[in-house]
């Protein structure tokens, strides 16, 4: 195995830490919560997160994401807590093992993300699976406020947080 691939597994192992803190968090009665008309509800961004982990099998086994082709993307959405982890943990092996199996070629392939027609990006599989490592971290502090504003006791994710040391 190539040392970008052990670095990723590395990274998704130390990110899917920090993940399954901050997601085991969300109240069960507070899914359908969002502090904003357009933000998304708990339900949507935390199934985002949970799903981000299987992004990198997709970008390993694809050549591209079309949002508008339902065959290319489901989107999940979950309402508790016994939907949502499991869903997670699905999603972070399938994630784990495609990089197990992957060389660093394939890295170097390239990959599309579309909307129908329209172009979104067009990355090498390696820049794909740091992209998804990155909205990982993007969209785990959105969820981070969102429980702030419920008074939810927010984990640390490269350190204590406030709530953990008590400032």
């Amino acid at each position: 195995m190539s040392k970008q691939i052990d670095a990723f597994l590395k990274e998704m192992e130390h990110e899917a830490n920090t993940t399954r803190k901050m997601l085991s968090r969300i109240p069960d009665d507070k899914f359908d919560y969002k502090p904003h008309p357009k933000s998304m509800p708990i339900s949507r961004l935390s199934a985002h997160i949970a799903e981000i982990p299987g992004w990198v099998d997709m970008a390993l086994t694809t050549n591209e994401l079309d949002f508008a082709n339902p065959a290319s993307y489901n989107r999940f959405e979950a309402h508790s807590q016994k939907e949502l982890i499991p869903y997670f943990e699905k999603k972070l092996e399938e994630g784990k093992a495609a990089l197990k199996k992957a060389t660093d070629d394939q890295l170097d392939e390239k990959w599309t993300m579309r909307n129908g027609d329209k172009i979104l990006a067009v990355n090498t599989v390696g820049e794909t699976i740091r992209m998804a490592y990155c909205q990982i971290v993007h969209h785990r502090a959105q969820l981070g406020v969102f429980l702030r504003l419920l008074d939810v006791p927010i984990p640390g994710s490269y350190g204590p947080s406030a709530d953990e040391t008590g400032f």
